[in-house]
């Protein structure tokens, strides 16, 4: 995956977070939404470029190119639209893509650039004032699709447990948990038994299956299983989080903890659950 972080600011907390809800809203998944995209946290005046309240947010692609037209789309429909906002690049590096300079021609010929301390900004005039944003925008090559399943006894066992991992691993820097609230029910696997579907329902882990799948991972006594997936802009960041929410969900009573591997087909990671837990010291309250 290919990774890139947006600095939203506002005159007030809320308009930052209504810009970041409606540029992270429908990317869930590239399998459907080109992108996945996720609020990783707010931002006191003190962190911002402009002194104002804002939200940091991570959008990945699986390539440069898609990262670079993702946020063109994104950053003009939902964030230069919604009232007091300005929208600044939070990664430095060598690899960039144009994003001011593609929403400037917006501005009608009225827009103005200006440089600050090296960085190239463009100022679009809007109905409430102006629209300040950067020109480009740093991508950096990031890891996408880490997964934990949670398996319980029934809907509501397993979601507080689900619930308890994905506020554990909100913790981490650097990571997303692009599903509505972290949490996903419809986890899939790749491919299909129709040939113009990418993936399709995770059988294995489906309990009304238990008795029809042929490699029914579903153990007795469990009748819901919800997957969390997350994505980083590196390796340990994905490392901390899924180690955090394997602990935090242990405590809840859940049966089992799993995750995808689909033969590792997935990508050039494996990430075994076994060894992180292994590697690292837990707390004398914490659970293995």
């Amino acid at each position: 995956m290919w990774a890139s972080r947006v600095i939203i600011t506002a005159e007030r907390p809320q308009w930052a977070m209504a810009a970041a809800r409606s540029m992270t809203g429908f990317a869930t998944s590239v399998i459907g939404c080109k992108c996945e995209a996720g609020i990783e946290r707010h931002l006191t005046a003190d962190e911002t470029p402009d002194r104002r309240p804002g939200v940091s947010v991570l959008l990945f692609a699986t390539t440069g190119e898609g990262i670079g037209k993702r946020l063109v789309e994104r950053i003009g429909q939902s964030v230069m639209t919604c009232p007091t906002t300005a929208c600044f690049a939070g990664l430095a590096g060598e690899n960039e893509v144009v994003v001011g300079g593609q929403l400037r021609y917006f501005g009608d010929g009225y827009q103005i650039s200006k440089r600050l301390n090296g960085r190239r900004f463009w100022r679009i005039p809007v109905m409430d004032g102006e629209f300040l944003v950067d020109d480009r925008f740093a991508i950096q090559p990031a890891v996408g699709g880490g997964n934990i399943l949670i398996l319980g006894k029934d809907t509501q066992a397993t979601l507080r447990a689900a619930k308890a991992a994905t506020k554990a691993m909100r913790e981490v820097p650097g990571i997303i948990l692009p599903f509505p609230d972290g949490v996903v029910r419809s986890g899939s696997k790749p491919g299909s038994r129709y040939k113009s579907l990418l993936a399709s329902t995770n059988d294995p882990y489906c309990p009304t299956l238990r008795g029809i799948a042929p490699e029914s991972k579903v153990i007795p006594d469990v009748d819901c299983v919800l997957e969390i997936v997350l994505d980083g802009l590196d390796l340990n960041a994905v490392h901390d989080a899924m180690r955090r929410g394997l602990r935090a969900a242990a405590k809840r009573g859940i049966k089992q903890i799993s995750a995808g591997n689909y033969g590792g087909s997935l990508g050039q990671y494996q990430i075994r659950l076994y060894d992180l837990l292994k590697d690292s010291k837990p707390a004398n309250d914490e659970i293995i």
